[in-house]
């Protein structure tokens, strides 16, 4: 008995030499208060940072465990990509958990040589359990169309709008709005009457949030037929009487009428429109007397050449 007990206590003594001489001692505690924190199918796995003294930065790994990964790949462990010899004490696990299987989860810590036991998350976690939020969504009437927006839209979800007339529920007319969309226009509503929205966030596999609370706006429109009218009416009277009283002004104002009052014709110019009295003298009749007409001599007036009453000269 006491011979077994020997070749026990060698054995011990012989394997804490050969990991000494190795560079690993597994003397550190694992990492506590391991847990997952998912909204909207964003999935962070948290623990609490080691509470021993380090004398370098501690370091942490992650692994997971699916059941592609129990099954196929024969109880194999895979490294999460992102999270391996990181500093902080959290790791996104999003792109990592995109299944609905269980998932199993564990974390240790490395300081200098000195690693932890695996802390395993418990209970295993499943992407359907992550906790939908109510989306923000924003309303706002504009003409005939009702602009729906939304602060965000998580990645593998959708957004279902529900937009009715006030009062007639029953007759909704239902929209989705997916990720990576800015928002929704629903135009060619009716002017005047009251739209109702209300939203939810829903997920591939079905599962949904609460819903919005229910946000209520009157269409405007382009304003009454009527308003339009009297203003097309009111608007043609007022350019009416201000173009009379501009036509007014310019008919008895002096200046006016001297300004563009026309200069009489010069004899050369009255010649050449009037060939056929090139061979009378032509002279421009004194001040007060008919303007318009060529002096001539009494001959061709009493021919008849002309039909003004001008004063004929000798």
């Amino acid at each position: 008995m006491t011979l077994m007990w020997t070749k026990s206590l060698v054995m011990i003594i012989i394997m804490i030499l050969l990991l000494d001489c190795a560079g690993v001692r597994t003397l550190l505690p694992p990492p506590a208060s391991v847990s997952v924190e998912s909204v909207d199918m964003r999935h962070i796995l948290r623990w609490r940072p080691l509470q021993v003294s380090c004398k370098t930065s501690a370091l942490y790994s992650v692994q997971f465990q699916g059941e592609f990964e129990l099954t196929v790949l024969n109880d194999s462990w895979v490294d999460a990509a992102e999270c391996q010899l990181i500093p902080r004490s959290h790791c996104d696990l999003t792109l990592d958990l995109g299944s609905d299987s269980d998932y199993s989860v564990r974390v240790r810590a490395k300081c200098g040589s000195q690693l932890s036991t695996w802390a395993v998350l418990s209970p295993p976690f499943n992407r359907k359990n992550s906790v939908l939020t109510v989306p923000d969504m924003k309303v706002s009437a504009v003409g005939d169309t009702l602009q729906v927006s939304f602060d965000k839209v998580p990645p593998s979800a959708i957004i279902r709008v529900t937009v009715w007339r006030s009062g007639n529920e029953l007759k909704a007319d239902v929209y989705s709005v997916a990720a990576g969309q800015a928002g929704l226009n629903i135009a060619a509503l009716q002017e005047g009457v009251k739209y109702c929205v209300r939203a939810r966030l829903i997920l591939e596999n079905q599962f949904q949030s609460n819903s919005t609370d229910t946000h209520c706006d009157i269409i405007p429109g382009s304003g009454p037929a009527w308003r339009i009218v009297t203003t097309v009416t009111v608007t043609i009277v007022l350019m009416s009487v201000l173009l009379s009283a501009v036509l007014s002004v310019v008919v008895h104002c002096d200046f006016c009428q001297t300004y563009f009052q026309k200069d009489p014709h010069p004899p050369s110019l009255i010649q050449n429109l009037f060939p056929s009295f090139s061979a009378y003298p032509v002279s421009m009749p004194p001040f007060g007397e008919q303007r318009g007409c060529p002096i001539l001599p009494s001959e061709a007036i009493s021919l008849g050449s002309s039909k003004c009453n001008c004063v004929s000269r000798a």
